[in-house]
């Protein structure tokens, strides 16, 4: 599960960036796609968001930080 965590991490990475850059500049990561309308793109939204779903489930489990009880 390691690896997983590890990917979905670094798509949750790159989503943060993309909405960095949207909110700064107004310029999307996906041109670098094609655009939206590409269906390369839109994979690479598709897995940013399954990466997001999976971390809030996941993350409480996997994440030190969350485990430390208080």
């Amino acid at each position: 599960m390691k690896g997983l965590h590890m990917v979905a991490l670094i798509l949750l990475v790159v989503g943060g960036l993309n909405w960095l850059l949207v909110g700064l500049f107004a310029w999307d990561i996906g041109v670098l796609f094609g655009g939206q309308d590409v269906m390369l793109s839109r994979i690479v939204y598709v897995l940013v968001g399954l990466a997001a779903v999976y971390e809030l489930f996941a993350h409480k489990g996997t994440c030190k930080q969350c485990d430390n009880k208080m």
